[in-house]
This record gives structure tokens, sequence and C-alpha cells, in this order.
């Protein structure tokens, strides 16, 4: 497992990666061959060193095997209004089960994504069915954010985000 070091995420930007933002997880094989899903959430821990996100096993199924053989994966959270964009990194992510307190926390996620989406013009309930999975369906996927780039389209894209 890597040194813990310092978050690159401040409250800012952990409050940017669980709001109303598109969300999209990958990973890669042995043969370096890349695997994509969406995630229907995303959970900071309090000191905002590790982050999880929330994967649709049914939908994902290639991406979760990756993240179990090689516990890389990168995320990319985009502000659908803004085109503002984040990548985070970690390579030591790893499924866990899913609690209460995270149905909570992707309630919210989902009421805030419909309102991002509600603001460009989508109806009302889009993103709530675009995130719509089978009751008990779902799993987390954590990690230790080790790199963190601002992805945004424009002149600082790729560019690393620097720590609080």
């Amino acid at each position: 497992m890597p040194e813990r070091t310092a978050s690159p995420l401040g409250a800012d930007l952990a409050a940017f990666v669980q709001g109303g933002v598109g969300i999209v997880a990958a990973s890669r094989n042995a043969r370096l061959l890349a695997s994509i899903g969406r995630a229907v959430g995303c959970r900071v821990d309090d000191d905002a060193a590790r982050v999880t996100i929330f994967l649709v096993p049914s939908e994902n199924g290639a991406l979760l095997e990756d993240i179990r053989a090689s516990g890389r994966v990168a995320v990319v959270f985009s502000e659908p209004s803004s085109h503002r964009t984040v990548q985070l990194k970690g390579v030591d992510a790893r499924e866990r089960a899913v609690g209460e307190r995270d149905l909570e926390v992707l309630a919210a996620y989902a009421d805030a994504l419909d309102a991002e989406l509600a603001s460009i013009g989508f109806g009302d309930g889009y993103a709530r069915a675009l995130i719509a999975h089978p009751p008990g369906d779902l799993v987390g996927v954590s990690f230790t954010v080790g790199e963190a780039f601002v992805q945004t389209p424009g002149p600082r894209a790729g560019a690393p985000l620097a720590t609080p």
C-alpha cells in the first residue's frame, strides 16, 4: 500500500466530487486494456484522504475485475453546466459493502445530479433514470487519493491539483 500523504482534496473539492457531477471510473487489465463505467455516486471520508465511488456490478463487471486485479482506478468527475472536471487516481482501490450511511449519500447525490441536469434543460427525474440500478446491485470501491488533476477543457487540462 502506498505511503499515506496529505490528500489533494480540500473541503471545496470534496464537496464538488460529491455534488451534481457525472462520475466515470476506469481501470486496466494486465494487458493494459482499459475498462470504463459510470459510477452512481461518491462519498469522501471525513479526512478527505479516501474516496468511495459506487458502481453497479451487473453493469461494470470488467471494470470491477480490473480493479480487483490491479488496485488501480482513475475517476473523472465532471459538472455538466460548467464542464469543470477533475480526475482522481488511486493504486489501492478495493471493494467494500454498501452501508446505510452510504445510501443517504447516494440519495443526496441523486438529488444534486437531478438539480444540475435540470439547470441545463433536462427533465425532472432524468438523472435518477440515468443512475438507476436494481435494489442490492451496488458495491463501493474505496481508494486513497494518490494523484489529482484538473481536466476541465482549456490550457490547464492535465495540470496536477495542488494539495491544500
